[in-house]
């Protein structure tokens, strides 16, 4: 028999001899491999970490969320101080739902000084989309392109920062007109 006629692990590739083995046609070492993770996940789960950087994702629950949820009115929250690099301080409020954070907003003491009003806007954008996320996977709520195009939108402070430069260019790639660009009445 050629090395071409060997047949090829599904799992790991390798040219031996393979059999049947959930729905793989898998070598021995495979075969093995793949009992020990159906038969033993909790072993699997401790010894992932010890070799992985990432976790194992676990797979979604669908009696976990049923539908999407609407935030209430007041939701609970935290609120953390930071310093950045250049000695700014920085307040982060995490609200949540049922110890789940669902919004993120960041404010700093010099929102007045110009300087800091684009890294403002940009930390807006940052946190609105951040925002639309934690809702997406806690509560269930759709990520649409609308959506992110108008938490874009909202965080623009002034013409031409980086929000409204990223609106402009993503609205392109709508299908709907929600969105209409605000005519500045002075040009």
């Amino acid at each position: 028999m050629t090395e071409h006629n060997i047949p090829c692990c599904e799992i790991c590739g390798a040219r031996k001899k393979t059999t049947q083995t959930g729905g793989f046609s898998a070598c021995a070492t495979c075969r093995v491999i793949h009992s020990n993770i159906k038969n033993h996940p909790e072993t699997i789960k401790k010894l992932w970490p010890e070799l992985q950087d990432e976790p194992i994702l676990p797979k979604r629950d669908p009696d976990q969320i049923q539908e999407e949820m609407e935030l209430p009115e007041v939701l609970d929250g935290k609120r953390y101080m930071t310093v950045d690099r250049e000695d700014n301080k920085w307040y982060l409020s995490v609200s949540e739902v049922d110890g789940k954070p669902v919004e993120v907003f960041a404010s700093t003491a010099f929102d007045r000084d110009h300087e800091l009003q684009s890294r403002i806007s940009n930390l807006t954008t940052i946190t609105r989309l951040i925002s639309l996320m934690l809702r997406h996977i806690f509560l269930n709520e759709p990520l649409t392109l609308q959506k992110c195009l108008k938490q874009i939108k909202r965080s623009s402070r002034q013409k031409d920062d980086l929000p409204d430069m990223l609106f402009g260019v993503l609205s392109r790639y709508s299908n709907t007109s929600t969105f209409t660009e605000k005519k500045d009445p002075t040009s």
